[in-house]
C-alpha cells in the first residue's frame, strides 16, 4: 500500500465509524487523519520532484561525459600531430644573455635546509617568494631574504 492509499483508507475508516466531530476525541482524530493527508501529499510531490531531478541529473552526466569524450579524443589527435614539436603548455624556454638555453617546468621545487632541525622542505616558488614559511617538523620561522641576491 502506498502513503496515499493507507491515507485515504484512514480517512474511509473514519468517516465509516461514524466517529462524532463534535467531541474532543473526534476533532483530535480527524484533526491527524487531516495532518496524515497533507504529509501524504508533501511527501509525493517531494518524491515526483527527486526523480525529475535524478533524470535531469542523468542527461546533464551524459552530457558531460559526451564532451569529455569528445575533448580526450581532440587532445589525442592533438598529440599525434605535435609529436615533434614542443608542447608550449608544460613548459618555457628561455634564453640568458650568454646565450645559453634553459627549460623551466611551471612547477618549479626548491629544496631548503631548516637550520634547526634539519629537516628538508621541499617548497614551490609561490611560497619562497612569500618570503617566510613555517618548518612542519620544529615549526621554526624560515625567512627568505632577496636582498643581496644578484640578478
Amino acid at each position: 500500500m502506498t502513503l496515499s492509499e493507507k491515507s485515504a483508507y484512514l480517512k474511509g475508516l473514519l468517516d465509516g465509524l461514524n466517529i462524532s466531530k463534535d467531541t474532543a476525541e473526534g476533532k483530535m482524530i480527524a484533526g491527524i487523519v487531516d495532518l496524515l493527508q497533507d504529509v501524504t501529499s508533501t511527501i509525493t510531490d517531494l518524491e515526483e520532484n527527486a526523480l525529475a531531478i535524478s533524470d535531469e541529473l542523468d542527461e546533464i552526466e551524459e552530457d558531460l561525459d559526451a564532451i569529455e569524450e569528445f575533448l580526450m579524443d581532440e587532445d589525442f589527435d592533438d598529440d599525434d600531430d605535435d609529436d615533434d614539436e614542443d608542447d608550449d603548455d608544460d613548459e618555457f624556454e628561455f634564453v640568458d644573455d650568454d646565450n645559453e638555453d634553459f627549460d623551466f617546468d611551471e612547477d618549479v621545487t626548491y629544496e631548503v635546509t631548516c637550520p634547526t632541525c634539519g629537516e628538508v622542505l621541499q617548497l614551490d616558488e609561490e611560497t619562497i617568494l612569500g618570503e617566510s614559511t613555517h618548518c612542519p617538523k620544529c615549526n621554526e620561522l624560515l625567512e627568505f631574504d632577496f636582498d643581496e641576491v644578484e640578478e
